[in-house]
């Protein structure tokens, strides 16, 4: 189950959520991060996630949780609650409830802490940037992608100048 790389685990509240985790897994891709999927709602499964999550907690690598959970998103607390690992919590936008099923990830309990970020490539990045502090490989492999982004918002004003 474990790489000898850090790496990023996308967990799923259900396999709904594998649109919005196709485009992290993705920029995961080009940043070069070694990612796993798991799906195990926090609602339905609560205990097969966290013996999950225990064989991960156990394994001494560092990794970054991204929980993909739309609706009422308990998945993000519950992985938090649970690991000494950051997680990050990229909920998937809901148009049932005009997005403000958000809500259910921006107000969590004392004690519990994940970080939520949107965009899934930005979540992508996020996770990159968190495993580059132990890790020289990632965090060059950041900053390239950070000086290409840079590079093409140069570019795309030089070519605005011709509208």
């Amino acid at each position: 189950m474990a790489s000898e790389n850090p790496q990023v685990i996308l967990l799923l509240g259900s396999k709904s959520d594998a649109e919005h985790r196709n485009a992290i897994s993705q920029a995961l891709d080009k940043l070069g991060i070694t990612h796993v999927t798991r799906i195990a709602s926090a609602h339905k499964v609560t205990s097969y996630l966290l013996d999950l999550m225990q064989s991960y907690e156990q394994d001494g690598l560092p990794h970054v949780y991204i929980t993909v959970a739309g609706r009422s998103n308990a998945l993000s607390g519950v992985v938090d609650a649970n690991s000494r690992h950051p997680v990050l919590a990229c909920p998937p936008y809901g148009d049932r409830f005009g997005g403000m099923d958000i809500l259910s990830t921006v107000r969590m309990p004392g004690g519990v802490a994940p970080l939520l970020v949107l965009e899934p490539a930005a979540a992508a990045l996020a996770a990159a940037k968190i495993l580059g502090v132990g890790s020289p490989e990632i965090s060059q492999r950041v900053t390239e992608l950070q000086e290409r982004t840079r590079q093409q918002a140069i570019e795309d004003d030089r070519a605005a100048q011709d509208f």
